[in-house]
Formats: structure tokens, sequence, C-alpha cells
């Protein structure tokens, strides 16, 4: 049975019934009955609440190649869910009706950590996903999640923004087996305008995770054109990559398309994820990737050694195989990443799973 006054951590109290929240930068303060930006932390009694835990806004087996990774065990499948708000702005965001929503009606199901715990290994997905909003806002109830997990040798995936505090980031993390980090930009005024947040501690969560966790790490870049899409822009993301976390870290260039408060904005072209894959090469990135357009050459990895195509992907079916123990099959090099001796074949399927009580 869930509790639905499920008591956060990460926050301390105030003055005359008020709470501090410091989960993330934003360090909310939040008076009796308020919640914080994200929504879903409410000050009840004076005591912060999670108000989203063993809440879901759905559960979907995808293809580990949607979250996006690529470097992590290919062609398996992976249990996905989220819940409801978030803790950053953004302006252009393209899941607003889950991450911006001021109402819990999405929320259809009730499920414990144990119960997607079981239900993964169930179902054979070789992992869960955090996905849909970003977990950071829900990090007891991933953390709980994971650490089930962890029992019956699922992995566990966080999608996010990195937006997180000092004091929370190392247990988040520490539970996680890979993650995928939205880069929006390298510019302060980006993030400041377009995404009412700061640009540093996502760097600092980008930099923990390379230097201090055994989490696999790849990175998301969604390219909006006129404001993140110049040479300049491209180039300086993917200087910062290279010098502060390496060359192999893989890069996902995403294109945009009009959402919530952005509609009068045009989506990204093809050939700018192209002119971007094509920087991030020169800069000496070895993993490059285009994200939401039909791109077969910017869908495959290529051994950095030789450049042999090592893993063909058409969308999110994989064509041809050439690794051997993590080693190309052709000039014996290793591929950053992890990866079984065959890659799955869950293929492109996208499957609705129930698991859980109705919320009521």
């Amino acid at each position: 049975m869930l509790n639905n006054n499920y008591q956060a951590r990460w926050w301390k109290k105030l003055k005359e019934g008020s709470v501090q929240c410091y989960l993330c930068p934003r360090l909310c303060l939040i008076l009796e009955n308020k919640r914080g930006f994200c929504f879903v932390r409410q000050n009840i009694g004076g005591e912060l609440i999670l108000t989203t835990y063993g809440r879901s806004s759905g559960f979907c087996i995808d293809p580990i190649e949607k979250k996006p990774l690529y470097h992590f065990y290919p062609g398996t499948s992976v249990l996905s869910f989220g819940t409801a708000g978030c803790n950053m702005g953004c302006k252009f965001c393209q899941n607003w009706n889950i991450s911006r929503s001021k109402e819990f009606d999405c929320l259809s199901e009730r499920a414990t950590p144990m119960m997607i715990a079981e239900t993964a290994k169930k179902v054979g997905v070789k992992s869960v996903a955090f996905t849909y909003n970003d977990p950071v806002i829900f990090a007891e109830y991933a953390i709980d999640t994971a650490k089930e997990c962890r029992l019956k040798g699922i992995k566990t995936i966080a999608v996010t923004a990195g937006y997180i505090s000092n004091e929370a980031r190392k247990e988040f993390f520490e539970s996680m087996d890979a993650a995928n980090v939205d880069l929006k930009s390298i510019n302060e005024s980006f993030y400041k305008r377009l995404v009412l947040a700061e640009l540093k501690p996502v760097l600092d969560t980008l930099i923990f995770i390379k230097e201090k966790t055994n989490v696999w790490l790849e990175i998301t870049n969604l390219i909006i054109p006129g404001e993140n899409d110049s040479d300049d822009d491209l180039k300086n993301i993917c200087n910062w990559i290279v010098e502060n976390l390496g060359r192999e870290v893989p890069i996902h260039f995403s294109a945009f398309h009009p959402n919530f408060q952005m509609m009068n904005y045009n989506p990204t072209p093809k050939q700018t994820l192209l002119k971007a894959r094509q920087i991030a090469l020169q800069k000496g990135m070895q993993h490059v990737y285009t994200g939401n357009i039909e791109d077969d050459e910017g869908s495959t990895t290529y051994c950095s050694t030789c450049h042999q195509n090592v893993i063909e992907r058409s969308r999110y079916e994989i064509k041809q195989y050439h690794l051997i123990n993590n080693k190309c099959d052709s000039c014996h090099a290793s591929c950053a990443g992890f990866f079984d001796q065959k890659p799955g074949a869950w293929g492109s399927r996208c499957v609705s799973v129930k698991l859980g009580e109705e919320s009521s």
C-alpha cells in the first residue's frame, strides 16, 4: 500500500512553518500548504512531502536507443516511466503535458518500487529508465526503485537535465547504472532566458558523473533554430565536452519541434543536425549521433580507431553488429560503453505495460 504523504528528503525546517528544499539548486522556500517550483514537493503541516511517490504517468517497454543510449547494451528493451512536474522551466519543453503539469490527472497508476522491479524481471527487460519528466524531482522514488532493481539484476537509467544539488547528487547517481544528460546549451544566457535555470550546476553534474561514478554517460543536445545552432554554439559545446569529459562520451544532436511556449519557431532542419555532427567529429568527438531525423549514418556507431561500422542502425533497429568483447572485430580497438556479446533484438517496438493500481 502506498503512502500519499511520503516525506521527502533534502530539506530543512524554517521559521513559522515554512521549509527549504535543497534537492536542486533552486533551494525553494516553501510556505505551509504551498509547493516548490517543481510542483510535486509540498509543505504539509511543516513537513516537505513528495506528492508523486509511487504515482506514474504509465509504463512502456521501449528500445534502449530511444532514451537515447547507443553504448549501453544496444538493442535491449527498457521499462520506462515518469511522474509529473519538473524543476526546469524550458519554454521549448517537448514533454510539457507531463513535465509542466499542474495537475495529477496524468498519473494513472500506482506502483511500489518492488512492483516495478518485479515487473521488469517478469517481462524480461534489461533496464528500467526514469524518464518522460526529470527523475531528479522524484529522486526518493527513483532511488528506492533502483535499489529494488539491483536486487533482481536489472540496470537503471536516469534521463535527466542534471539540475541537482551537491547534497543530493552523490546518492542519486550512485543508484544509477547509466544516464543521458540533456545539455541544452553551453551558454549561460540561454539557460537563464529559455530554461529559467543556471548552467553551472548542470556542468558540475556532468563532471561529477564522469569523474566520481561508474555511471555510463551520454549527452543529448536539442538544437533550436536561432538559439543554439550557430557554428560557435556547436564548437563551444563540443570543446567543453572534449576538455572536461573526454572524446569518448557520445553526444546526440536532436531536432527541435515547435512546442509549448515556442510554437512560433521552425523545426530544426536536417542539414543543421548534419552540420552539428560534422563539427563534433572535427573537434575530435568519437561517437556523434543525430536524433529525430532519418539518418542511418548518424545512427551508426563507428570504431574510433579504424572507423569501421561496428553497430549499424536504422532508426532503432540494429542491422549489423561487429563487436567482440567490446572490441572492433576488424582492428580490435575497444569501443567505449557496455555491450553484450550479441545485441538485443527488441527492435523499435514500444509496448504499454499495466502493473499498478488505479489512482483514486
